[in-house]
């Protein structure tokens, strides 16, 4: 027994030492400086709640000469201390409800966070400490345990706090928080929101774009969490539709006048007409003012949910005017205009300040009001002795007491009644049927946060007035959203109209629906503004990429010949193939022109009256000849000859016919057979002798020619890009080579022979007539060659024909008609007298008569037999 009493004195020693050592090296570090709300005497559960109901925090002396103190906040926020007055409203409504918590009275301490991770950090550490100097992992204050903490305001914010209660698995439900990080279980296990997600937000601001075709949008977000995910996964699903992004500009978080002018030269400097905004409304009132002071217009704003119906933002209506923006759900709650209304001006020194600001407002109106006119208080309606504290805050209206957008407030309606529904199942929890280890429940009176957090994950309630039914998937409520478009009345005063919704939990094709005919763009015009860097280019051009430009910005670049696009921004032309080719505008493929020599056609016509013509020319000369069969010109230049003479011209007339019109097989052999054969006997009989002897070579050629390689039909589509040329191919260039080779030969022959039988002086002169008929048809098929080969299609028939033509009428004319004259005009110079060679003059030339070149060479033989006698 003494040695116990012994061994507790020790431990008790040791006990009380280590006790003191540790009161001597415990220091307090800083002191916090929050203000708020606090109710929790005589409580049986405390809800917390945290506010932005300042805009930032007040800078600080820097003095180091005592225990640092925490800045205090500056800049009140109506909109915010609106909030902070809906949750008060709400826990006092819940209070008096007989159907929940019909046991329980709830108490709250509510912190205002003044827009900054800083001060919310301060703000849960004290609330979890329960006194107001806050000791990390320990709950120092007695009474009534803490039910969860509704904020804390912005998403930055939230994930600060949610780090700090996810380590204790303390719930948070957010009123406000939007960001999607904060879906994550992992980094966040105990923080839930009933406001919706930001994926289906930038979703539903990406599917607004797609719907009216902005192509080139500019976007501004805030430097935090909220406008940093928001307008990135924006950014995601448009550019991955095409659109594309002019600029991304960052708000500063800290007061920057050379950032907001930065951005606002961008912004003027842009082309871009469609600029997307995510940020709360207290980062973008800088850049508005800025926008404000350079008269910035013609740009329509997309908004997100922080701003769309914030008072501090549309106070410049006329800059704004046009903007569409998503609002989460709007609700009516009532009662809650009369509690805001009914405010106590030193009650606490949140509404005190309050009452103080909006009376420095009001009074610096009044300023204005009396420097732009001498009107008295009286008539102008200013009752006497404002800011008393005697006022009825129904007098001075601003947007605290303005209840027609309840969107985010009534999202802090909700946040509290989860956390109530939640706490009311906890508390009627039916014994051996709960949900923890041994079916076991929680104590009303003291649970632990993550039993309370079980119940929160699970809720299933209808919001009162509203019958809104709210429960948590993975601590998210449904993507609901209005799409709110902002239309300004001649006084410059803003109504938010709802133009559309959007439903992230529907199909895909159903999530938007929007009121086209209800929007009033900026202008006042009722038509979608444009926003695209560059104009679609229209069928018939293609996109050609600008260098070092984003994809959206191109040159519209005509489609080459034979190339079409048929439809919008191709990004390629087509190639049209085989017999077609593109039209005009290049945006269809036509079939090609069939192009042939068509009998038909004016030339056609032509080219067969004149071929009719010389044909038939030359069997009127025939026919003369055979009236004039016994006469000295006709037997003396050989009847036979002459007669096989005229019928090789008459084919050669004919033949030419032939080249016309589609061509065809039969057309395509005969054709060149025929000229062929018709020159090969014409130049046989000039020359003389039995013109079939020289027509086998060329006949059997050509039966070798059409046995083995016939011409045949082809359609040319090389020659000429928009047709199609029906032509002949002469199947084998060597036979055709070869085969009028052989009338080049005979021709030359001809030639030769004339030119030598020119000087073998006669009556007639038939040989100079001879050499100028066969000058003139080396003429015709010399220019032919040229000519031929410069000209395409149909035109390549046409001279070929022309050739033919004249070549023949050159032979007609220059051999017959010297002979046709005579018979016909001078009969008196068809004697034998004429037709006899000349005398042969003493100078030794001989002067022989020739009738054809057979006759005259004859002569020139005989002349040479004879000069050799006399010799």
């Amino acid at each position: 027994m003494e040695i116990r009493r012994f061994l507790l004195g020790i431990c008790t020693f040791f006990f009380v030492y280590r006790s003191l050592s540790a009161q001597s090296t415990c220091k307090l570090k800083a002191k916090f400086n929050l203000s708020g709300y606090k109710d929790v005497e005589k409580k049986k559960v405390v809800i917390g709640g945290m506010f932005p109901v300042h805009k930032r925090i007040a800078s600080s002396d820097g003095n180091t000469s005592r225990v640092p103190v925490s800045s205090g906040c500056e800049g009140f926020n109506f909109r915010t201390f609106r909030w902070t007055q809906t949750m008060l409203f709400a826990i006092n409504e819940i209070n008096k409800k007989t159907d929940l918590l019909p046991n329980t009275d709830l108490g709250y301490v509510i912190y205002d966070s003044c827009f900054t991770i800083s001060k919310a950090v301060e703000g849960t550490l004290t609330y979890l400490t329960g006194q107001d100097e806050a000791v990390p992992n320990y709950r120092c204050g007695t009474g009534a345990p803490l039910a969860a903490l509704v904020g804390a305001g912005g998403s930055d914010l939230s994930i600060a706090t949610a780090r700090i209660l996810g380590l204790y698995h303390f719930p948070q439900v957010s009123y406000s928080s939007t960001c999607s990080a904060l879906e994550s279980k992992f980094q966040f296990p105990t923080f839930l929101r009933t406001i919706p997600n930001d994926k289906h937000q930038s979703s539903a601001m990406a599917q607004v774009v797609l719907h009216f075709g902005w192509t080139w949008v500019g976007t501004i977000a805030a430097d935090d969490d909220y406008g940093k995910y928001g307008i990135k996964d924006f950014k995601e699903q448009v550019e991955e539709a095409g659109v594309c992004i002019s600029f991304s500009e960052t708000l500063p978080k800290v007061s920057s006048p050379e950032a907001i002018q930065h951005i606002v030269q961008t912004v003027v400097e842009s082309t871009a007409k469609i600029i997307v905004v995510f940020s709360s409304d207290v980062d973008l009132s800088p850049l508005i003012a800025e926008l404000l002071q350079h008269n910035v217009t013609n740009r329509t704003w997309i908004a997100s949910e922080a701003w769309i119906t914030s008072a501090l933002i549309n106070q410049p209506g006329v800059i704004l005017a046009g903007t569409l923006g998503f609002g989460v759900k709007r609700a009516d709650i009532p009662g809650l205009q009369h509690h805001l209304l009914d405010l106590d001006p030193y009650a606490d020194s949140l509404t005190e300040e309050f009452w103080e600001t909006v009376c420095l407002l009001t009074l610096a109106n009044l300023t204005v009001m009396e420097g732009n006119s001498t009107l008295s208080r009286a008539v102008r309606g200013v009752p006497d002795g404002l800011c008393t504290g005697s006022e009825s805050v129904a007098q001075l209206s601003n947007t605290y007491s303005d209840v027609s957008q309840l969107r985010i407030t009534y999202s802090v309606y909700k946040a509290v009644y989860a956390v109530a529904h939640a706490l009311h199942n906890l508390e009627h929890c039916e014994h051996g049927k709960g949900p923890f280890i041994g079916n076991s429940c929680a104590d009303i009176t003291n649970f632990e946060p993550w039993q309370l957090m079980y119940y929160l994950k699970n809720v299933r309630f209808k919001v009162p007035n509203t019958e809104e039914e709210i429960y948590f998937e993975e601590g998210d409520v449904e993507g609901l959203y209005d799409i709110i478009n902002w239309q300004v009345n001649s006084n410059g005063e803003v109504s938010y109209v709802t133009v559309g919704s959007y439903n992230g939990s529907a199909a895909l094709e159903d999530r938007i629906h929007i009121m086209n005919d209800s929007i009033v763009w900026n202008n006042e015009v009722l038509e979608p503004p444009r926003s695209v860097c560059s104009e679609n280019c229209q069928p018939g051009t293609r996109k050609g990429i600008r260098q070092g430009e984003p994809v959206c910005c191109f040159d519209c670049i005509p489609c080459a010949d034979g190339e079409i696009s048929n439809m919008t921004n191709a990004r390629e032309c087509i190639l049209c193939s085989g017999d077609y080719w593109s039209n005009e505008a290049h945006d269809t493929c036509v079939p090609k022109i069939i192009e042939f020599l068509a009998f038909g056609e004016p030339l056609g016509i032509t080219l067969i009256v004149i071929s009719a013509f010389g044909a038939l020319v030359t069997i009127a000369v025939g026919v003369v000849f055979v009236m004039h069969i016994g006469s000295p010109l006709v037997k003396a230049n050989d009847a036979l000859l002459s007669f096989s003479l005229l019928f090789s011209l008459v084919v050669t007339f004919l033949c030419s016919i032939v080249f016309l019109g589609e061509p065809q097989h039969w057309s395509c052999m005969t054709s060149q057979v025929a000229l062929a054969l018709g020159f090969a006997l014409c130049l046989s009989s000039i020359m003389g002798g039995l013109p079939v002897e020289k027509l086998i070579y060329p006949l059997l050629s050509c039966t070798v020619w059409l046995i083995i390689l016939p011409p045949h039909p082809i359609k040319n589509t090389s020659a000429q890009n928009i047709k199609i040329i029906l032509e002949c191919d002469e199947g084998s260039v060597v036979f055709i080579c070869c085969i009028f080779a052989y009338d080049i030969l005979l021709a030359l022959l001809a030639f030769i022979f004339a030119f030598i039988a020119r000087k073998l002086e006669d009556h007639f002169s038939e040989a100079k007539c001879m050499t100028f008929g066969m000058l003139v048809f080396f003429i015709v098929w010399i220019s032919f060659v040229p000519a031929y080969l410069s000209t395409r299609g149909k035109f390549m028939v046409a001279v070929q024909i022309f050739a033919i033509l004249a070549s023949s009428f050159g032979l007609l004319t220059c051999i017959f008609l010297p002979k046709c004259y005579v018979l016909l005009i001078k009969p008196e110079r068809n004697t034998e007298e004429m037709m006899r060679p000349r005398a042969k003059p003493r100078d030794g030339t001989s002067t022989g008569t020739s009738a054809s070149l057979a006759t005259a060479g004859t002569e020139v033989n005989a002349t040479i037999a004879s000069t050799a006698i006399d010799d």
